[in-house]
């Protein structure tokens, strides 16, 4: 359609001009808006911004971001080219996450430590990360230290904010968030993760140095003890309990939540259906169970598995190295065998890193940190190494094919090489968390058809993580749509897994902290696994795994009604 004062759509082969422009547009309003994810995401540009994190600011960015939608609207799709067409569905359901993020808020009511969801702990991943390669860069990162106080009296102010509408954290994730700011502020400045990133030939490191230890010095780490006393003297007095930890005991939380699970796994699916599949899976993991235990541990019985597994401490890792030497080779070999399952891709290396002690506390087992898009910075799977005697050593070459090859590292390094592609969907991540982190999961049973798993033992780590993945979309809706206190969910967790009290906690706390982003790792994989079977049913002996890899992968992150529409076409050239 055309408005009047719009030329009509291209109905040719060629690209829309709106649409590029809207694109490009909408990659500039999004960075700006959240620079710390650009920064992680490896997107230049945006490393001397930092938030805004008001009410103001976020009405504001959510304004421009509804226009953007208003605009794409008028966009008639069926006039667009196939490639256009993906765009326009893919822009379109990404502007709005943006913009129910923005209006929900839902960060503002579960004040915490979680990378992802709180500010500070966003602004701990994000400052170190940035790729400083030259002289302008380094003011970047000097000109963002100085930003650094200001934004965290904001997110104080924010706070503040949602108290008096009664927009209430949880206690536990009141606590996580002291106790990150305790760890910080009690590291020396030589310790300082702020000061940590590495600085380029031909500046004067020693004066550099000197200047942004100043800033931290007499500016952020003043910032840091009032949002730190400003937690502590107002919050945690009122926190909620966790009986009420569910997003739903907050004004507007059963929407946001509602508007949480569809942007998380980019699907229609309701809370309740989600809390069935959950069940659901768990169910059909018994006789799995049962079938490795029997080969691994030598019985069949599910309860006796998950407490051999969980309690015989010769299953455990007893150094640190360890663990980085299981996920290196892991990595290793997934690297080697990898131009078997999928197209021949040039992409980044992938390293490992150990997550830092001072998060040990708040962490998930590992995450991945993506390439700088300008080639400085390599991938990275950050994994935890602290207290290894209380790490399964089973589950670590799972975690290393979700984190690393062939999981995010292959899909996130791959998709920033589509240079075809408008900027904005060659850099993503949690944005689409449900083809993100369903490829992820999908990587890790991939990886046992690539015969990657050394052994049974690791195998039934795959199946401990697929177990866990299930538990997630129970407890995830369990705690925000229906109710469920904490406790609730760990017995849960615990009952159906054979991970240990201190994980079960963290992962509950996590997802206390971040409602809805459980849900995408188990419904993403199913939509993958889904798709792939229809492939082979429909082409038979004509299927070709690195084909269909490739098409998944070829498309970057995009949605999982959208990744349907991309697979479907091809299963229909390829049978033709």
């Amino acid at each position: 359609m055309a408005t009047d004062d719009q030329p009509p759509v291209q109905v040719s082969g060629e690209p829309n001009d709106r649409l590029a422009k809207l694109s490009a547009e909408f990659f500039e309003v999004k960075h700006t808006a959240d620079p710390f994810s650009a920064t992680m995401l490896g997107v230049s540009g945006f490393d001397g911004l930092v938030p805004d994190p008001s009410r103001a600011g976020a009405a504001a960015d959510a304004a421009k971001v509804a226009d953007i939608e208003r605009r794409l609207q008028e966009i008639d799709p069926d006039g667009l080219n196939a490639a256009d067409r993906v765009n326009h569905a893919v822009l379109g359901r990404l502007a709005w996450g943006v913009r129910s993020d923005l209006e929900h808020a839902l960060w503002e009511t579960t004040a915490s430590a979680d990378g992802y969801s709180a500010p500070q702990a966003m602004m701990f991943m994000s400052v170190p990360a940035a790729s400083i390669t030259d002289a302008p860069a380094v003011e970047q990162y000097l000109q963002r230290l100085a930003a650094l106080p200001a934004f965290l009296d904001a997110v104080l102010d924010r706070y503040r904010e949602a108290k008096a509408d009664g927009r209430i954290p949880t206690r536990v994730g009141v606590g996580q968030a002291m106790d990150q700011l305790n760890g910080h502020l009690a590291l020396s400045l030589a310790d300082d993760t702020l000061l940590s990133p590495r600085l380029p030939d031909g500046v004067d490191h020693e004066r550099v140095r000197a200047r942004a230890a100043s800033i931290v010095e007499e500016s952020v780490r003043p910032a840091m003890r009032r949002l730190l006393a400003g937690i502590e003297d107002e919050l945690l007095p009122v926190a909620r309990p966790d009986d009420q930890v569910g997003i739903r005991f907050v004004p507007g939380g059963e929407d946001g939540y509602r508007n949480a699970v569809r942007r998380h796994t980019t699907t229609d699916l309701s809370p309740e259906e989600i809390h069935q599949i959950g069940l659901d899976c768990l169910t059909e993991l018994r006789q799995e169970w049962a079938e490795l235990g029997g080969r691994a541990l030598g019985t069949t019985d599910v309860e006796e598995i998950l407490s051999r597994l969980r309690d015989d401490r010769s299953l455990r890792f007893s150094a640190s190295s360890q663990i980085v030497d299981t996920v290196a080779d892991a990595l290793r070999r997934a690297e080697e065998a990898r131009d078997d399952w999928f197209p021949t891709y040039d992409i980044a290396d992938c390293v490992i890193e150990e997550i830092n002690p001072i998060e040990a506390g708040n962490a998930a087992l590992a995450h991945y940190r993506p390439p700088a898009g300008d080639g400085s910075r390599p991938g990275a799977h950050c994994v935890l190494t602290v207290a290894p005697e209380e790490r399964f050593a089973y589950e670590y070459e799972a975690l290393a094919f979700h984190e690393s090859t062939p999981g995010h590292h292959l899909q996130i390094a791959s998709a920033q090489t589509l240079t075809d592609l408008p900027a904005y969907r060659r850099f993503l991540d949690a944005e689409v968390c449900g083809y993100v982190e369903g490829w992820g999961l999908y990587s890790e049973r991939l990886a046992d058809e690539m015969g990657l798993y050394t052994s049974d033992l690791a195998r039934l780590g795959m199946l401990s993580f697929d177990a866990l993945r299930a538990c997630r979309l129970v407890v995830d809706t369990g705690m925000h749509h229906m109710g469920w206190s904490r406790q609730q969910a760990m017995r849960f967790m615990w009952d159906n897994t054979a991970t240990t009290r201190a994980n079960v906690r963290n992962e509950i706390d996590r997802y206390i902290s971040w409602p809805g982003q459980a849900l995408a790792y188990m419904i993403g994989r199913r939509e993958i696994r889904r798709l792939r079977t229809l492939a082979e049913e429909r082409l038979g002996s004509r299927f070709d795994i690195r084909a269909f890899h490739g098409t998944v992968l070829g498309n970057a992150a995009i949605p999982l009604g959208v990744l349907d529409q991309v697979v479907n076409a091809w299963i229909d050239s390829a049978a033709a």
